[in-house]
């Protein structure tokens, strides 16, 4: 006897029902089949002519692919977030998320170093944990796509100062001294910058860093935390 028709594709159906009844937070990254967002070369270039003005030491690097909606159309890789600061490792993302980096870095960080750690010298490198990579949120096996995998977010671990040692992005909350100051000046700077902001005081899976990033939200929402 003979049983019911193949679906078009034969076994191998793009998504079973039960697949299609998860919610997204239950869905893992090949269930989402997501695609890489386009970019414009106008803004990019746009972008790109920012970064030279404000002196960014970067690349162009070849479109990135690695299926299920990672990737980047026109990534960068960034060695000096700003003159005479080197981003260490070379980060790759989109210009976007390498122009908020330098603006806070210039705007607000350097400022709020210069005021609370004169004695350190100026800032000569930003440790970097993570750039772009192909995961979901918090590496987690199902939910949301991390911003990670667009290139739109930055993890930065630490800096270094010239004469001093590494400041490191540890929680400070109480810290009364002009280090914790300084940590606490810039997490909240960086909303002026990124859409979103997580640093050691948001959950467990941020007390060694700040996550930077700019995804875009309805009507300018910024969540910083």
């Amino acid at each position: 006897m003979q049983g019911p028709p193949l679906p078009p594709g034969g076994l191998s159906s793009p998504q079973t029902p039960a697949e299609e009844n998860k919610p997204p937070a239950e869905q893992t990254l090949e269930e989402q089949h997501l695609t890489i967002e386009p970019e414009s070369d106008a803004e990019h270039a746009e972008c790109t002519a920012a970064l030279q003005a404000l002196g960014v030491t970067f690349k162009e690097a070849p479109r990135i692919d690695d299926g299920n909606g990672c990737g980047i159309d026109k990534p960068i890789t960034v060695s000096e977030a700003l003159p005479g600061i080197k981003l260490k490792p070379e980060a790759t993302m989109r210009c976007p998320a390498a122009l908020a980096l330098a603006r806070w870095m210039k705007e607000s960080v350097i400022p709020a170093a210069s005021a609370a750690l004169p004695e350190q010298g100026r800032i000569t490198t930003v440790n970097q944990a993570t750039s772009y990579m192909c995961r979901l949120r918090n590496s987690a096996e199902t939910g949301k796509i991390s911003e990670h995998a667009r290139g739109n977010a930055i993890d930065i671990a630490s800096f270094h100062f010239e004469k001093g040692e590494d400041v490191a992005v540890r929680s400070r909350r109480e810290d009364p001294t002009l280090t914790g100051a300084f940590q606490r000046t810039v997490s909240a700077a960086g909303c002026l910058y990124f859409t979103t902001v997580l640093d050691p005081e948001s959950d467990a899976a941020h007390e060694t860093h700040f996550h930077l990033d700019v995804i875009e939200r309805k009507g300018g929402y910024r969540y910083c935390h």
